[in-house]
């Protein structure tokens, strides 16, 4: 029996991968903030958008081939970053990394991931984006986009929607700490996931790397409160003129979900806006993404990345019909970690490209440049 047999959706990666990691970490991976309305609402506003379905077009094979940053992209989907990605899957960096390399695709590292970008850089492909939480330190800052650019990262990735820590209640019982230590409740939900827990003791307890070489910090803070936060602002626009400055390679503007931002960010030179809204990490109050989509595209002629609430190859097909040149996403990615380890990331791809073939063939779309054709009007 094959994968595609036993795990033919994102749905089913996630069920595996919730019962092989600890309750505090999948806490952590799955969960929003607040009431979790905004992760509700993403999911119900996708299912909104409709698209037409098209007959008698013949025989085709679609394609899925897109253009970035002037670069000819095999995929319009990439592996968004995660921060403590290796604490949800031990190695997860250099797997994601490698994978994304394998397929041809972005891939982000975190600032706040487990792994530095040294670390990763031998499992780099050609789309390596690093995502910076923008320090307070300037030193701090040029010494970060210093070594993320030794170690290969193309794109630089500005997260702008963490102004303050969320409260992420849900995250908060599960009981994780920064860096983890493990209570007896913990150790006793590890014990019962063998795999994880070997793992993690070949690469030992995750911790900032990163963050950690800039701060004599010692003990544990709340997750939601880690050392991260001790050294981060909040930007201002003035901060995104020196990184505009700083940094010679594309300039990626995450957490826009207003067009007067989006009109702005582009005549301050940067060269992408990200639709998010942190996969309702952030603000309970937030509207969809896919609602703020629409009128963030007519606001720039920038590209624009999109990513929140994506569960399928239909969704991506969806958030390019109402205007994204591009979907990132996040924790699909590590679902699929969680259930098949190494083989995850090669079949959630493959789950992707064949759900979204499967889709272009109902629609008659034989190109990506030809889906927004089909969208129907919605209460969007």
């Amino acid at each position: 029996m094959d994968l595609h047999s036993r795990y033919p959706a994102i749905s089913d990666l996630k069920t595996r991968a919730k019962r092989r990691i600890p309750h505090f970490v999948w806490e952590y991976l799955d969960s929003a903030t607040g009431n979790e309305a905004t992760l509700a609402r993403n999911r119900s506003k996708l299912d909104e958008v409709l698209l037409n379905p098209s007959v008698l077009h013949g025989e085709f094979e679609p394609s899925l081939r897109t253009t970035l940053f002037g670069h000819d992209m095999p995929l319009p989907f990439g592996i968004a970053p995660v921060g403590m990605s290796g604490l949800i899957w031990p190695g997860a960096e250099q797997t994601l990394a490698k994978a994304a390399a394998t397929l041809g695709i972005p891939y982000g590292l975190s600032t706040v991931a487990t792994q530095t970008p040294e670390d990763v850089a031998p499992h780099l492909g050609d789309h390596a984006w690093f995502q910076m939480y923008p320090p307070r330190d300037p030193d701090i800052r040029a010494d970060m986009l210093a070594r993320a650019k030794a170690a290969g990262f193309t794109a630089l990735i500005l997260t702008v929607d963490v102004p303050v820590a969320s409260r992420r209640e849900r995250q908060t019982r599960g009981g994780l700490t920064q860096p983890p230590k493990l209570t007896g409740r913990l150790i006793a939900q590890a014990a019962r996931c063998p795999v994880w827990l070997n793992g993690i003791r070949q690469t030992g307890m995750p911790r900032m790397k990163l963050m950690d070489s800039y701060s004599n910090h010692q003990g544990s803070l709340p997750s939601n409160q880690h050392v991260g936060y001790i050294l981060r602002t909040s930007p201002d626009w003035d901060y995104v003129k020196v990184l505009r400055e700083a940094w010679d390679g594309p300039l990626l503007v995450k957490g826009v979900l207003q067009a007067e931002d989006a009109a702005k960010l582009e005549d301050e030179g940067v060269d992408a806006i990200w639709v998010s809204n942190h996969a309702g990490r952030q603000f309970d109050a937030s509207p969809a993404t896919i609602e703020a989509l629409p009128v963030i595209r007519a606001a720039t002629s920038l590209p624009v990345i999109f990513d929140s609430g994506i569960e399928s190859g239909l969704d991506i097909l969806r958030a390019l019909a109402l205007g994204a040149d591009f979907v990132m996403m996040g924790r699909a990615w590590h679902y699929a970690l969680g259930a098949l380890g190494e083989a995850g990331p090669a079949h959630l791809a493959d789950i992707l490209i064949k759900d979204m073939q499967a889709n272009m063939g109902q629609m008659g779309t034989r190109t990506l440049t030809d889906v927004p054709e089909r969208l129907r009007a919605t209460q969007l």
